[in-house]
């Protein structure tokens, strides 16, 4: 009986991979409106405000694609775990029970404390 590998299961799914990529394409649009400026220096409407307002909510977008859950059945099916062995596969182990004559335990000595600092602080 061979152990079964289950198969890979990825931490985005496809509605992930879509945002990012409507992530990439609002980023894009807003640094091409910034070079559409047509102003001295890019300093009218389209440079200094719908730009940066385009690239944070693509930037917005991005981290929202990085956290979102997947839905589970978006993800790649996962294989069942392997069925428990036979009971045959087993071979019983031997018990072995103290007689009259086996010695008492010993017991466990405590564990060393720990050493003192050989240093000491000032003041």
């Amino acid at each position: 009986m061979q152990p079964t590998t289950p198969a890979p299961r990825f931490a985005f799914g496809p509605r992930n991979f879509r945002l990012m990529w409507l992530g990439l394409a609002v980023l894009a649009v807003g640094f091409i409106t910034m070079m559409l400026d047509k102003a001295d220096y890019g300093e009218g409407f389209l440079g200094l405000t719908l730009g940066p307002i385009l690239l944070f909510v693509g930037f917005v977008i991005e981290f929202a694609a990085i956290m979102v859950r997947s839905n589970p059945s978006e993800l790649a099916p996962v294989a069942p775990a392997a069925a428990a062995p036979v009971a045959d596969e087993f071979k019983p182990l031997a018990l072995q029970v103290p007689g009259p004559s086996a010695a008492a335990p010993t017991p466990t000595p405590a564990a060393p404390r720990p050493a003192k600092p050989a240093y000491k602080r000032p003041g």
